[in-house]
C-alpha cells in the first residue's frame, strides 16, 4: 500500500482534472507552433443532442408558424417580473439581440452572423458589446420550450427582432426560417488577436486614421463590439472620424451608405441605452460567472439591477419621444436640435439636446410621469455631420415611407445575409423577389442526355488537368460559412471570377471557348458542363490507374448573368492561396498550411476528405501552372495512391531548397527525385495528417483512396447544390 502510495501521489486528488480548462495545458499550449486541425473537428455530430437522424427542414414542416408569431408577440408586451420590460416592452432588448447576433457577420470571409445561434456561446455571450442578452434571450425560453425542435434558437433569436418591429408599428419585408444551431463555441472564426475586451483600436489598423487600413477579416473595431464604439474612437467623441469607422465596417458587412443609414436610423428609432450606474461594479460576464447565477453575467448591485438601474454599454437614454413606436422621430430629433457632448450617469460620453422641450423627451422605463433628456451615440451624430450620410437622412426624414421600406429591406439583408440562397429558406413569409445579394441563379435543365454531352467532352481534345482544375476553380469559392460561392451560375465565365489570377485566366479561357459551344449545342447549363468535364477527367484518371468507376453526377445547375451578379461583392471570394493546386497569390503571414485549413473548413470538408482530394490532384497533374512540385509520380494523369506511398517512402529524404520549397533526394544517390513544397510536406510532418496519409499509402486501401477521392469531389461539386436537400 505504501507503493501504491508513492506512485499515486499521497494526499492528492485521485481524479483528473482536464474538464476545466484553466487547469492542463493543451497540445497547442506545449507546441504552439503545430497545425492545428482543430478548425476542421468542430461541430462534430457527437455533440449534436438532436441525434444524426434529426432533420431541421423536416420539423419545420410541422411548425404552426401563426402561432408561434402570435406567441411572438404576446411575449412583447407580456413583461416578466424577473426582468422587466422597458415601457412594457421588450422590443428594443430583441432587437439589439437580433442585431448583435446577425451584426457580427463579415463579409471577408462570410463568418459570423446569426444562422447558427452562435450568440448562445462564448465568447459572443460574453462579449461587452451583449451585455443583458442573456437576459433576451431566458426571455425567449418559455416560447422555445413550448415549440421544441420546430424551431431553432437561431431562427427564434432573429424571429424575435422582426416580431417586435412590427409589434411597434413597421411593416416589415419578410423573414425565412431555415437556420440550424450548433452545439458549441465556434473555433473557425478569428475575432481578433487582442488579450483584452476593448482594446484600442490601433491594435487592427496599421493606421486608426485610416479605416480601410483594419486587419482583414474583421470589421468590428474593438475586441467584444459588433462594430463601432458607441462613444467615438477609441472612446473619445468625433463623428467624423467615427463616421469613416462606420462606413468602412459597415461596408465589411456588406453595406452601403443608404442601408448604413437606414439601419442606423431604424434601430435607434427604438428602445434605449442603459448607463444609469456604475459599470465596473457589475458582476463577471456569463461565461465566467458562479455556478448559481445559471447562465446569466453581469449582475448588477445598485438599486433593483434592473430597469432604470440597468448597465449595458454604460450610455444612458433613448434616442426618441416614443420608444417603442415606429415613427420619423429619430430624424426629426437629430436635425430638429441642437447637441452637445456630455457623461452619462456611468461615465460614457454621450451627446444630448443643448435645449429641448419637455414635451419632447421620453419618459422614464418605469415611471410614466417622469422625463429624460434623449441621446445620441458618436456614430448617430455622424448620420448628421458626415456629408454623405447627411444628405441620406434628410430624405428619410422627409420621405418616412422610403425610410421604411428603406430600413426593412436592409433589415432583411442584415438578418438572412449569411443563410444563403432561396433553396435554402422555408416559411410562409418569404420574399418572392429575387434580390442580388442572394447570388440568384436561374434553374437549369436537368432532363438531358448525360452521356450524349460526355461523349462530346470527351471528344473534344481537353486533358485532364484542364478539365479537372478548371472545375475545381469553379467550385472551390463555395463558402459553408455564408452559403456563397461554388460551380452553380457558372460564375467564373463572368467579372471578376475570370479575371482572377488563382484562375490562371488564359487557361480559363481556353477551357471555356472549348465547353461553351458544346452547353450551347446540347441545350444544357455552361455550369453543368464545367463540372461533368472535371467528373470526366477523374474518370480517365481512374481509368489510367487500372479501375473503372463513374463519379456521380446532378444535373440541373443554371448559369447566372451579370445582371445578377453583384461583382463588388465577389471579390472577397477570391482565392488568395490554393494549397489543392500548390498555388499561393504571395507569401503571407500566415502559413500556406494554415491558409488551406481555413479553405478546406469554408468548403465544409474534413481533415481526411482534404488528405484524400490534395493526393489525387498532385498526381493528377492540377497544379496551379504546371509545376511539379508534390507530383510525387512517375505516372501523372492515373489517380493512383502514389502521392502518399512516395511521401512515407524512407528510401528518400528531404532537404530545404529555398523560396518554400523543398527536395525529395533517395538516401543512397542523393538524387532529387521530386520536388515539393510545406503543403506536400505537412501531410508526412503532422503527426494527424500523417495517420491519414499512412491509411492511403497501404498496398490494401488504392481502391479505398479512390472510392474517398471521388467521395469529397463530389461533395466540393454539388456543394450549393441546396436543392438535392
Amino acid at each position: 500500500m505504501e507503493n501504491m502510495k508513492h506512485l499515486n501521489g499521497a494526499g492528492k486528488c485521485p481524479f483528473s482534472h482536464g474538464a476545466n480548462t484553466a487547469t492542463e495545458k493543451s497540445v497547442m499550449d506545449w507546441w504552439p507552433n503545430a497545425l492545428n486541425l482543430d478548425i476542421l473537428h468542430q461541430h462534430d455530430t457527437k455533440t449534436n443532442p438532436l441525434g444524426e437522424d434529426f432533420d431541421y427542414k423536416e420539423a419545420l414542416k410541422s411548425l404552426d408558424v401563426e402561432a408561434l408569431k402570435k406567441d411572438m408577440h404576446d411575449l412583447m408586451t407580456n413583461s416578466q417580473e424577473w426582468w422587466p420590460a422597458d415601457w412594457g416592452h421588450y422590443g428594443g432588448l430583441m432587437i439589439r439581440m437580433a442585431w448583435h447576433a446577425a451584426g457580427s457577420y463579415r463579409i471577408s470571409d462570410g463568418r459570423g452572423g446569426g444562422g447558427t445561434g452562435n450568440q448562445r456561446f462564448a465568447p459572443l455571450n460574453s462579449w461587452p458589446d451583449n451585455v443583458s442578452l442573456d437576459k433576451a434571450r431566458r426571455l425567449l425560453w418559455p416560447v422555445k420550450k413550448k415549440y421544441g425542435n420546430k424551431v431553432s434558437w437561431a431562427d427564434l433569436m432573429i424571429l424575435a427582432g422582426n416580431i417586435a418591429y412590427e409589434s411597434m408599428g413597421l411593416k416589415t419585408y419578410g423573414f425565412a426560417f431555415g437556420r440550424e444551431d450548433i452545439w458549441g463555441p465556434e473555433k473557425d472564426v478569428y475575432w481578433g488577436a487582442e488579450k483584452e475586451w476593448l482594446a484600442p483600436s490601433d491594435h487592427r489598423y496599421e493606421n486608426v486614421d485610416k479605416p480601410e487600413t483594419m486587419e482583414n477579416p474583421l470589421a468590428a473595431v474593438q475586441m467584444g463590439l459588433i462594430y463601432v464604439n458607441p462613444e467615438g474612437v477609441n472612446g473619445n467623441p468625433d463623428p467624423i472620424k467615427t463616421g469613416a469607422q462606420v462606413r468602412e465596417t459597415f461596408k465589411r458587412m456588406a453595406m452601403n451608405d443608404e442601408e448604413t443609414v437606414a439601419l442606423t436610423a431604424g434601430g435607434h428609432t427604438v428602445g434605449k441605452t442603459h448607463g444609469n450606474g456604475d459599470a465596473s461594479i457589475l458582476g463577471p460576464d456569463p461565461e465566467a460567472a458562479a455556478v448559481e447565477e445559471q447562465g446569466f453575467g453581469w449582475s448588477n448591485p445598485t438599486g433593483t439591477g434592473k430597469g432604470r438601474d440597468t448597465v449595458t454599454s454604460g450610455i444612458e437614454g433613448a434616442w426618441t419621444t416614443h420608444p417603442t413606436k415606429w415613427d420619423n422621430g429619430y430624424f426629426e430629433m437629430l436635425f430638429n436640435h441642437e447637441w452637445e457632448t456630455r457623461k452619462s450617469p456611468a461615465g460614457a460620453w454621450q451627446w444630448e439636446p443643448v435645449t429641448i422641450e419637455e414635451k419632447d423627451m421620453p419618459v422614464d422605463v418605469e415611471d410614466f410621469t417622469t422625463r429624460h433628456n434623449p441621446i445620441m451615440t458618436d456614430a448617430d451624430m455622424a448620420m448628421k455631420m458626415d456629408p454623405i450620410y447627411k444628405e441620406i437622412s434628410l430624405k428619410f426624414k422627409d420621405d418616412f415611407d422610403a425610410f421604411s421600406d428603406a430600413f426593412a429591406r436592409a433589415w432583411f439583408k442584415l438578418t438572412h445575409r449569411d443563410m444563403g440562397p432561396k433553396d435554402r429558406w422555408f416559411g410562409p413569409d418569404v420574399p418572392q423577389e429575387d434580390l442580388i445579394w442572394q447570388d440568384p441563379v436561374p434553374k437549369g435543365n436537368a432532363d438531358y442526355n448525360v452521356d450524349e454531352v460526355k461523349a462530346k467532352i470527351e471528344a473534344s481534345g481537353l486533358s485532364i488537368s484542364e478539365m479537372v482544375a478548371t472545375a475545381w476553380d469553379s467550385a472551390r469559392t463555395f463558402r459553408g460559412s455564408d452559403y456563397r460561392g461554388g460551380a452553380n451560375g457558372a460564375r467564373i465565365r463572368l467579372a471578376p471570377q475570370k479575371d482572377w489570377e488563382g484562375n490562371e485566366p488564359e487557361r480559363l479561357s481556353k477551357v471555356l471557348s472549348v465547353l461553351e459551344p458544346i452547353a450551347a449545342e446540347c441545350g444544357v447549363s455552361l455550369a453543368d458542363t464545367i463540372v461533368l468535364a472535371g467528373n470526366i477527367g477523374v474518370e480517365k484518371a481512374i481509368k489510367n490507374a487500372g479501375m473503372n468507376m463513374k463519379v456521380p453526377f446532378a444535373p440541373g445547375r443554371g448559369d447566372a448573368s451579370d445582371e445578377m451578379t453583384d461583382a463588388e461583392s465577389f471579390a472577397p471570394l477570391e482565392p488568395l492561396a490554393d494549397g489543392y493546386r500548390n498555388w499561393q497569390k504571395k507569401d503571407y503571414v500566415v502559413s500556406p498550411e494554415e491558409m488551406m485549413l481555413d479553405r478546406t473548413q469554408l468548403m465544409g470538408l474534413t481533415a481526411p476528405e482534404m488528405t484524400a482530394l490534395v493526393g489525387g490532384m498532385r498526381v493528377m497533374g492540377t497544379n496551379y501552372g504546371g509545376t511539379n512540385h508534390g507530383v510525387f509520380t512517375d505516372n501523372v494523369g492515373a489517380l493512383t495512391n502514389d502521392f502518399f506511398v512516395n511521401l512515407t517512402d524512407m528510401a528518400y529524404e528531404w532537404k530545404p531548397a529555398g523560396n518554400g520549397t523543398y527536395d525529395i533526394r533517395d538516401r543512397k544517390t542523393g538524387e532529387t527525385k521530386w520536388t515539393a513544397t510545406r503543403i506536400d510536406l505537412v501531410f508526412g510532418s503532422n503527426s494527424i495528417l500523417r495517420s491519414y496519409a499512412e491509411v492511403y499509402a497501404q498496398d490494401d486501401n488504392k481502391e479505398k483512396f479512390v472510392k474517398d477521392f471521388v467521395n469529397a469531389w463530389v461533395k466540393v461539386m454539388n456543394a450549393d447544390r441546396f436543392d438535392l436537400d
